[in-house]
């Protein structure tokens, strides 16, 4: 892929609609999806001994749910997403932590 095209296609893929979803309205309410979304890239082109040339590169994109905006009657709300995954890593790390603290007051308090 040229670095051209390459550069094109990044900039199709990091727009403002993977941030901000369609709006969702029934009955009155309104909700409008948000993500997180990170991206980076590069590229670069070269030329050996021999006067080959060649160019190339890549680029990345992640997102995440971030939250809605609720609209109902006027009045704007922030509704966050709640990531499951980060409530099962933070439950794992207190319990992990409790272990440890008991396994360690279990043999006196204090390393020897």
């Amino acid at each position: 892929m040229k670095i051209d095209d390459l550069l094109g296609t990044a900039q199709d893929a990091i727009t403002v609609r993977k941030v901000f979803g369609d709006p969702y309205e029934k009955d009155g309410l309104t909700l409008i999806p948000a993500a997180r979304v990170a991206g980076g890239g590069g590229g670069g082109t070269g030329q050996d001994d021999e006067g080959q040339k060649g160019e190339g590169g890549g680029f990345g994109l992640r997102a995440h749910p971030a939250g809605v905006y609720v609209i109902r009657g006027g009045e704007v709300k922030w509704q966050p997403a709640v990531d499951p995954n980060r409530v099962v890593l933070a439950a794992a790390a207190v319990i992990i932590t409790a272990l440890v603290t008991r396994a360690w007051a279990n043999r006196g308090g204090s390393p020897r």
